[in-house]
């Protein structure tokens, strides 16, 4: 698999939770509100991808990014998946968008099923 599936997958992922989201409250998917949602999430995503990478960077970070395997669960996809979250949110309020408790929950749970999801269903398969 080579190295920039994993992250597009869950790009892709992260602009569906958004857009079903988004759809949900009967907002509009295809508008900058799409991108006002969205960009929290992303910012999120990347700050978890690069912590997850260098969790692994005890050789030095070119070590790391040569051992880095994105498909793992443990630690990279919970790595990637509470920075999304909890960065996200951070983000939300920070930005003015503000969050309230189910949303919270409901976005976990969405993002460790989407996130944690696909890489669980790699290591049973593979």
């Amino acid at each position: 698999m080579k190295r920039s599936v994993p992250f597009l997958v869950d790009v892709v992922l992260v602009i569906v939770f958004c857009v079903i989201g988004r759809n949900s409250h009967h907002e509009g998917i295809i508008s900058a509100g799409l991108f006002r949602t969205l960009w929290p999430f992303v910012i999120g995503l990347l700050v978890g991808w690069a912590l997850a990478a260098l969790l692994g960077a005890r050789g030095g970070f070119a070590d790391a990014v040569a051992r880095f395997d994105a498909r793992t669960l443990w630690p990279t996809g919970v790595t990637i998946w509470l920075s999304t979250l909890i960065i996200g949110m951070l983000l939300r309020v920070i930005s003015g968008q503000g969050i309230a408790w189910t949303f919270i929950g409901v976005a976990a749970t969405v993002l460790a099923l989407f996130l944690l999801g696909w890489r669980a269903a790699w290591k049973a398969l593979s």
